[in-house]
């Protein structure tokens, strides 16, 4: 996935002021593709001048403020790479090395890192599950886009889910290796 291509899929959502665009897109894109504030600026100066999006300013707004909206360049722009074919990405993980290195070097303090990435993991299974909650009851899943939307965070649940139980077998494993090297 690419920066314009997540905006672009924000913006046909709906039409935003910068602002308002970077806050949306920190509550909701942004779980799966993270971009600064700056970067989404950035950005979306490029896709105006590529022609994808137009700034018009915002009603009622004060100063600089403008309301982005997709062209229809933008929206064949991103139906061409929406159609395009990806080969899944390797994992690439410095845990997964670390975790090597342990068991070369070790025992060494890398139980703690792993607890400390489990709470993480727990925080934000929590945030997707309170977001599937609210945004997502059984009522609100008939429609095309918003069942397509569920699915996307369903991916986020599965990810959270299959890290915290990773790290939970490995806390064991770790803990069941120490004891037996007492």
């Amino acid at each position: 996935m690419s920066l314009p291509h997540a905006l672009l899929t924000a913006l046909l959502e709906r039409p935003a002021a910068g602002l308002e665009l970077a806050r949306r897109f920190d509550r909701s894109i942004g779980f799966f593709w993270h971009a600064t504030h700056q970067q989404i600026y950035r950005e979306l100066g490029r896709l105006e001048r590529a022609g994808w999006i137009a700034a018009q300013p915002a009603a009622g707004g004060r100063g600089r403020k403008k309301t982005y909206r997709v062209l229809p360049a933008g929206e064949e722009e991103l139906r061409r790479w929406t159609a395009e074919r990806q080969d899944p990405r390797p994992l690439r993980d410095e845990l997964m090395l670390r975790l090597r290195a342990e068991a070369l070097v070790g025992p060494t303090t890398l139980k703690d890192d792993i607890r400390r990435r489990l709470e993480l993991h727990r925080e934000k299974l929590a945030v997707y599950r309170q977001l599937e909650e609210r945004d997502f009851p059984p009522e609100k899943r008939r429609s095309r886009e918003a069942r397509l939307r569920h699915l996307v965070l369903q991916a986020g649940i599965m990810h959270e889910t299959y890290w915290v139980e990773w790290s939970e077998q490995a806390l064991a494993l770790l803990s069941e290796l120490e004891e037996a090297e007492q």
